[in-house]
């Protein structure tokens, strides 16, 4: 692939209003939840705000966070950037969930391995577990993918 394609493919790489958000954003919303987007005034810019929960939830690309699963593959080009691009990502999120954490708010993430490929869990599954969480008192959750064909998680 010519560096002008991927770089065009790159570019057209969406940060807000992704399908793995949009999927939970109506679930979530078809079970009466309310959600402010992407609040930026919050550490990491969160993508769903359950104020009145004092709850929020980010939805994680695999790749673009850097998680351990079969969706997320190191790049064998330009490696050097990729690992210092992917290494930052995660340094930020780690920040913004315990400056969160700190200022007494529940965080929740949502990996996109839940959502979609070989180990992705029902959707109702992942909605009911952010549901439940929300109607908890539980501080944080993290969904992922399944880890095995009968669905369990990872």
């Amino acid at each position: 692939m010519s560096p002008e394609v991927r770089s065009r493919m790159m570019s057209g790489i969406r940060g807000k209003n992704t399908k793995p958000e949009m999927i939970i954003r109506r679930g979530l919303h078809a079970l009466g939840f309310r959600f402010r987007l992407h609040e930026k005034k919050l550490p990491g810019k969160p993508d769903l705000v359950f104020p009145g929960r004092k709850a929020v939830i980010f939805i994680h690309g695999c790749f673009w966070h850097g998680h351990d699963c079969n969706l997320f593959k190191w790049p064998s080009s330009r490696v050097e950037f990729w690992q210092a691009k992917i290494f930052r990502n995660r340094e930020i999120d780690a920040a913004a969930e315990a400056a969160l954490l700190a200022a007494g708010w529940r965080v929740a993430a949502v990996w996109e391995c839940a959502l979609k490929g070989r180990t992705r869990l029902p959707l109702e599954v992942v909605i009911g577990q952010c549901a439940a969480w929300l109607r908890s008192e539980e501080a944080s959750l993290t969904i992922r993918g399944a880890d095995n064909e009968a669905g369990a998680p990872l």
